[in-house]
């Protein structure tokens, strides 16, 4: 059973705005894949239908074979979302944070409190437990995001430019427990990055979408032989020019 599994998805939204044009992706259970594209190609919409978020899509989403679509309530409790945004409540702390947010996914206080600890160890965190995210360091509060994801011990982890606005030192030691974290709790993992030598750092395979499609697939290796370059990130330049000529902008 994939982790998972689109097919045709489409997303138009009320103001008749086209945000996924017939998107098809797919994530083997315990896979890491990376989704690349650049600002409006429909990344964030595609999270937030997979999450929950984003309403009304045309098409079939299933996360381990619960159709997202037709019951998101269900699939949403086996995903893990650290969104973009950093929002957190400045009105708990970073232990609380993390234990509501277990709560909210029905653990019991004991069981919050006890796995609350172990990723505030995790993310080296644990001399900030009493303290209020509005009062943590910019790349605390990205570390706390991505653990509150984690709390409830997700079967897929989305996490949506988890490391944008972080140093370099931060990055690696977020991308070491990633590894550590599929590897070891085989969780699948779905993530964006604009940082393509993260992506073909850690993931097994990329997509790299453009205007709500994706335009190529497969693993980084593959597209940097298909489509020229030393690096991902040079494929990825020829595939968007590609993709831009093509449509004809």
């Amino acid at each position: 059973m994939h982790a998972l599994d689109i097919t045709d998805l489409v997303k138009v939204y009320d103001d008749g705005t086209t945000a996924l044009g017939g998107l098809s992706l797919t994530v083997p259970d315990g896979g890491f894949h990376g989704l690349l594209g650049p600002n409006g190609s429909g990344k964030s919409t595609l999270i937030g239908i997979v999450a929950g978020l984003v309403r009304g899509p045309v098409g079939h989403v299933r996360v381990f074979g619960h159709d997202a679509v037709a019951d998101p309530r269900r699939a949403r409790t086996l995903v893990g979302l650290a969104p973009q945004e950093v929002h957190l409540d400045r009105f708990l702390t970073a232990r609380e944070v993390l234990m509501f947010h277990g709560r909210y996914f029905g653990m019991r206080k004991a069981e919050a409190a006890e796995r609350a600890d172990e990723l505030l160890d995790a993310f080296d965190l644990g001399g900030k437990a009493s303290t209020r995210p509005n009062r943590l360091s910019g790349g605390m509060r990205r570390r706390l995001l991505i653990a509150r994801a984690l709390v409830h011990r997700p079967r897929l982890a989305i996490l949506d430019e988890p490391t944008a606005g972080v140093d370099l030192e931060l990055r690696r030691d977020l991308w070491t427990y990633l590894e550590r974290l599929r590897e070891e709790q085989r969780t699948a993992i779905l993530l964006t990055t604009h940082y393509l030598e993260e992506a073909e750092t850690l993931c097994d395979d990329v997509s790299i979408i453009r205007d709500g499609r994706i335009v190529a697939a497969g693993t980084a290796a593959g597209i940097i032989a298909r489509y020229g370059g030393p690096r991902l990130e040079d494929a990825y330049l020829r595939v968007m020019r590609g993709a831009a000529a093509e449509a004809g902008t």
